[in-house]
């Protein structure tokens, strides 16, 4: 059999490094972006904390300051971000992910170039104001932007747009936490949705280009090195690691539910959304007083508990307040990232499991912890495994983080229905689905559904055909069974090849216009000269696309070699096949090697040949 010409289409190669060439000056701009974005960030905190004009990064909570300012600065941070929202775009508002996920699915990857202003300078308001986010967010939303931005300038289809776009989210994820892989990773498992060639390339591509440029802009190595050496875990260890995830799991739970109830919250009072953020920003004021250090993104924070070196003040501190003014605040859609706070809670999880777990290294359960709870808040275990060793280098530790992130995922997916970016989406009216699954449709051929024996007719058979022609046709088609309609007979045949006595293939004509021919003397009056055909080794999929594109229910089936010889006749009816043999995979259940035999499925065939 000759394989699909789709596989050897240059149109398509030649648009995929088209896609591809774009993907550069992304990551270029995705690395600028978040250097500018971070470089924001320390310049507000700087001048909001620290009285000073700098670029330099600094923790609000790194040194005491005045009640007064710990207290409202985060208060007039959200007010100014209310402004922007209301007077600017309300897009800026939320943590970033969930906008660039609709942007995807919903607005065809369309991003309005003003969010790509609009966002960070929010973002770093927030954060720099003491709000307790991350960066990641915003940077996904800022460098999906520019990818957009220079894609709508582009003659580009949605998908090649949604492929630009996402490179450079990723770009600038990577070039903020110098971790590629998990970048691309964290691009497939939430923005992409799917895994092809066309994607993952122009993806990969554009984060190494933001990767390599990281160095002169900001540094090189890991985020937060942590030295493990060459740590062996025991059985035990191994065991407690899925105790350690299950933990932090039901965290992942609490904190999201804490979200949403903060967002349901907020929704119910008398106020103009506007004032929300200013809301939310006096709970991190309140926080901030009771846990300094749980203000602005926290990396040295972090940096503490994932080499051992936090107290176990600090430890609870951050813990509890952390989670508590993150949950609070973030509902009350103001601009921050989720990550980085995620981060924080989950290396403080880890780090009072390390109180009473057994010692390995230090650091070795804080590195857990965050592992389990990105997986679990994110619903991402790969993407939590590998952020974790990329932001520490300590790569021996990385069947306990496999553990411990798939535990945590196992518990979140049981428990709640949706993650902390999905939620938000489907609060907007909107079915979102990130499970991954082969289209059955995709590995089915057309002579594994198809009619091998349809009705057809002759090119002089006279108009309108006599009842019992078509009674006849009716009748074979019950002897010979095959599929079933919803009524629970057998399909009707609605398209019937039109063949020459030598079994030509001469077109086709509709049973509609059998009935009524409208004045026609024969089959050859009306016959269509033309019809779509499809071939024996075409996929389902690509036989429901080309029923899509041209409007069709039925198409006879030729010979790839020689097209003027029918083979069969497909409809959608058979496209349904292809769903009924997943759905039996996924809930027929049988014992092939006991001792009843299997019941064989139900034949496809159901049309029998009727010449006049």
């Amino acid at each position: 059999m000759s394989p699909p010409r789709h596989l050897g289409d240059f149109t398509l190669n030649r648009r995929v490094l088209v896609t591809l060439a774009w993907s550069v000056p992304i990551g270029v701009l995705g690395a600028v972006a978040a250097w500018a974005l971070l470089r924001l960030i320390a310049l507000i905190t700087n001048a909001v904390f620290v009285q000073r004009l700098s670029a330099e990064m600094v923790s609000p909570g790194a040194a005491p300051h005045p009640w007064w300012l710990v207290l409202c600065a985060p208060v007039v941070g959200g007010l100014v971000i209310g402004l922007m929202a209301r007077y600017g775009s309300e897009k800026i508002r939320g943590h970033g992910m969930p906008e660039a996920i609709e942007a995807i699915l919903m607005r065809r990857s369309r991003v309005e170039p003003r969010i790509a202003v609009l966002k960070p300078t929010s973002a770093a308001i927030s954060i720099g104001s003491g709000g307790p986010f991350g960066a990641e967010g915003p940077i996904i939303m800022t460098g999906g932007a520019v990818g957009s931005i220079l894609a709508q300038h582009l003659h580009l289809s949605a998908d090649e747009r949604k492929a630009l776009m996402v490179s450079g989210a990723a770009a600038g994820m990577a070039a903020t936490f110098d971790a590629p892989l998990a970048s691309v990773l964290l691009a497939v498992e939430l923005l992409l949705f799917e895994w092809r060639p066309r994607s993952f390339l122009p993806v990969t591509c554009a984060v190494a280009v933001a990767t390599v440029l990281r160095a002169p802009l900001l540094g090189a190595g890991p985020l937060f090195p942590v030295d493990l050496g060459a740590v062996r875990t025991v059985p035990v260890v191994d065991l407690l690691c899925v105790g350690a995830g299950v933990v932090g799991g039901l965290l992942a739970v609490a904190v999201t539910a804490l979200v949403y109830f903060s967002e349901d919250q907020f929704a119910r009072l008398p106020v103009h959304w506007m004032w929300w953020p200013a809301i939310g920003g006096l709970i991190i004021g309140i926080g901030g007083l009771i846990e300094p250090r749980a203000l602005g993104v926290g990396y040295d924070v972090i940096g503490e508990l994932l080499t051992g070196r936090a107290t176990v003040s600090l430890i609870v501190g951050i813990l509890l307040v952390k989670s508590l003014m993150w949950g609070l605040s973030l509902g009350s859609g103001t601009s921050g990232g989720v990550l980085a706070p995620v981060f924080m809670i989950g290396a403080a999880l880890g780090a009072v499991e390390g109180l009473v777990f057994p010692e390995v290294a230090p650091g070795f359960w804080a590195m857990v912890g965050l592992a389990a709870v990105v997986g679990g808040v994110m619903r991402s275990p790969l993407t939590g495994v590998v952020f974790s060793l990329e932001l520490t280098h300590a790569w021996s530790a990385l069947l306990p983080l496999l553990i411990a992130s798939a535990s945590a995922y196992g518990v979140s997916a049981l428990l709640l229905r949706r993650s902390v970016l999905t939620e938000k989406i489907a609060r907007r009216g909107y079915h979102l689905s990130r499970e991954y699954d082969v289209d059955p449709l995709e590995v089915l051929l057309a002579d594994e559904v198809m009619a091998a024996t349809p009705a057809v007719v002759a090119p002089d058979t006279p108009l309108p055909p006599s009842p019992e022609l078509l009674a006849a046709t009716l009748a074979r088609q019950e002897v010979d069974g095959g599929s079933r309609a919803a009524g629970g007979g057998p399909p009707l045949q609605r398209l019937y090849p039109v063949v020459d006595d030598d079994g030509r293939l001469r077109g086709a004509v509709t049973r509609q216009t059998l009935v009524a021919p409208g004045g026609a003397c024969s089959v050859g009056d009306v016959l269509i000269e033309d019809p779509v055909v499809v071939h024996a080794d075409d996929t389902l999929r690509e036989i429901a696309s080309r029923f899509a594109r041209h409007g069709i229910t039925a198409a006879p089936v030729v010979d790839r070699a020689d097209p003027a010889r029918l083979v069969g006749l497909v409809t959608v009816d058979h496209l349904l096949d292809g769903r009924l043999r997943d759905l039996a995979e996924e809930h027929d259940r049988e014992r092939p090697l006991g001792l009843r035999s299997w019941r064989p499925g139900r034949r496809r065939d159901g049309y029998a040949t009727l010449r006049p």
